[in-house]
């Protein structure tokens, strides 16, 4: 190999990469937001995240927010059921007269 080939490949090798536009970083933060990367048979695969609502879980979001009245209108007979036994829970032990 000749010197001059020798230096090519040393150049090439060291070539920096270049830094990401505005354009390109704002992409890249979009992407990130709306992907994540899990692994699939030892495979990294991108795939949408779940909706979150502040953060939270979309279902766990509701539990904590929704009411009463809006469960029953939106159907979620489960849901109405377990707040009405956690809410059983908190009234009998703080009233001596809960029956």
């Amino acid at each position: 190999m000749s010197r001059r080939q020798q230096r090519i490949d040393i150049e090439i090798m060291a070539r920096r990469k270049r830094k990401l536009t505005e354009k390109e970083k704002a992409e890249k933060k979009r992407r990130q937001k709306e992907f994540m990367t899990i692994f699939l048979n030892g495979k990294q695969k991108r795939v949408r995240r779940p909706p979150t609502i502040d953060g939270m879980d979309v279902d766990e979001f509701i539990l904590h927010n929704a009411d009463p009245i809006w469960l029953v209108q939106n159907e979620m007979w489960e849901l109405l059921a377990e707040r009405n036994d956690s809410i059983g829970q908190i009234n009998s032990d703080d009233d001596p007269f809960f029956e």
